[in-house]
């Protein structure tokens, strides 16, 4: 399964030979895999040390006294010849050896070999990882497959995707059975999801209730995490993630915190809510309170949705046969839950900080992110009044906002009604955030000033 993850680890092991990257992520999103993938296309020595399967390697990095001594014990464990240049040293499991983050910069100086750490819940063991050791160290986040990855994987042609893009930049219809085989495979993302080993399943068996069953274990592993951390202070970490489906499946999907307790008070167990984000398990979605640049400043952090990282793996915590249901367009179920759960994973795997806007008179947005310098409005709908959307007339209509353009991801065809392109929902992969170019170079004249 192509993963595009593959072309920003190699790039970074081109362009980057004096750093060592950091591959951060959730739980089974396929880590591991796609390093060992990519180390056999760009290495030709490659050497693993999983620091939780063998525990001996911990003590690599206890009382070292420089990066030789450090080296000559990798070679004691090294199953391959290391070969200066040429060999990639992949850590793994580093939550287990925090001494690693100290020891990475002078492995790193060193400069004899290549270096690649990966592990789990790293966002909450290492979370101050991003700050030291600067300039030593990149970070590099990976998430479940994309609609696109999911598609390529069931055999989708490039070329249907380019012709797709094609039509989403033109703002022109996708033809009408493409479009609607495009639906049925959605649908079927909205259940199977982007866990690469559920995925797998799914290529195999084509079984939806093996793919389920694969879900459910992954869960558990997520609800082991939790047990695990923390323990005495009763964080609601379990209670946190049980309500995640509920909460989105009530009227306006907003997390309700007296549903936890009634005397409830975010300040007190805010922590549990950034663990359950920083261990890649939950997309928090923040409130807005104006549909301005930058968002930031008018973020509630009181006032939230909460998402799951995957949408496969919300589906399979609801009712059983909901995955039926999806298939069949039953009309007896909320499909916006879903809807915009793969939405709001899709917007944030392309890097885009998510929010959404509520007010008692202009009535509530599903998304706001910033958009090539602007806010951009997206509206998701699941059913056929995608054309009704109130508070989104309202917020075009407002001068003050100055916003020129709006997006509604729903079941129908590409076209445009004023301010509002209307994109089927299988689409919202090709809303792309601009990339900074790595240099940006400046240099004012100064020669007045001389």
């Amino acid at each position: 399964m192509k993963r595009k993850i593959e072309d920003s680890i190699i790039n970074f092991w081109k362009t980057k030979k004096n750093k060592a990257l950091l591959l951060t992520g959730a739980r089974q999103v396929g880590k591991t895999f796609i390093i060992r993938q990519c180390a056999k296309k760009y290495f030709r020595s490659f050497i693993e040390i999983n620091f939780l399967e063998n525990k001996d390697a911990q003590d690599l990095f206890l009382d070292f006294r420089n990066s030789k001594d450090i080296l000559l014990r990798i070679s004691a464990l090294a199953s391959q010849p290391m070969i200066e240049g040429e060999t990639l040293i992949f850590f793994d499991e580093v939550q287990e050896c925090k001494e690693i983050v100290t020891a990475i910069k002078f492995l790193v100086e060193e400069g004899s070999y290549q270096y690649i750490l990966s592990g789990s819940l790293l966002g909450v063991e290492l979370k101050d990882i991003r700050s030291m050791p600067v300039g030593y160290m990149d970070v590099l986040e990976m998430y479940p497959m994309d609609f696109a990855e999911f598609c390529q994987a069931n055999g989708v042609s490039d070329k249907v995707l380019n012709t797709l893009k094609d039509c989403y930049e033109k703002v022109q219809p996708v033809d009408t059975l493409v479009h609607e085989k495009m639906m049925e495979l959605f649908r079927l993302y909205l259940i199977v999801g982007g866990m690469p080993d559920a995925v797998r399943i799914y290529l195999e068996t084509n079984n939806l209730q093996e793919v389920v069953n694969i879900q459910k274990n992954i869960n558990i592993l997520y609800r082991k995490d939790i047990a695990k951390y923390d323990p005495d202070n009763k964080l609601y970490l379990e209670d946190i993630f049980e309500l995640i489906p509920s909460e989105l499946n009530s009227k306006n999907k907003r997390f309700i915190l007296k549903n936890l307790n009634e005397n409830f008070k975010f300040s007190r167990y805010e922590h549990s809510f950034l663990w359950l984000r920083d261990a890649g398990v939950a997309l928090p979605v923040f409130c807005a309170s104006e549909p301005r640049v930058p968002l930031l400043l008018s973020k509630a952090t009181n006032l939230f949705k909460l998402f799951l990282a995957d949408v496969g793996l919300l589906a399979a915590m609801y009712m059983n046969g909901l995955q039926i249901k999806i298939l069949k367009r039953e009309k007896d179920i909320n499909f916006g839950a879903i809807y915009e759960n793969a939405v709001a994973q899709e917007l944030k795997c392309h890097g885009f900080d998510l929010y959404y806007f509520s007010s008692k008179k202009q009535g509530e947005l599903d998304f706001l992110i910033e958009y090539e310098g602007n806010v951009l409005p997206i509206e998701v709908k699941s059913g056929k009044d995608y054309t009704r959307h109130n508070a989104l007339n309202h917020i075009l209509n407002q001068e003050i906002y100055e916003i020129d353009q709006a997006i509604v991801f729903c079941n129908e065809n590409v076209r445009k009604e004023g301010k509002v392109f209307y994109y089927p929902v299988y689409m919202v992969g090709f809303l792309k955030k601009e990339e900074l170019e790595e240099e940006l170079i400046y240099k004012p004249d100064l020669s007045i000033l001389m």
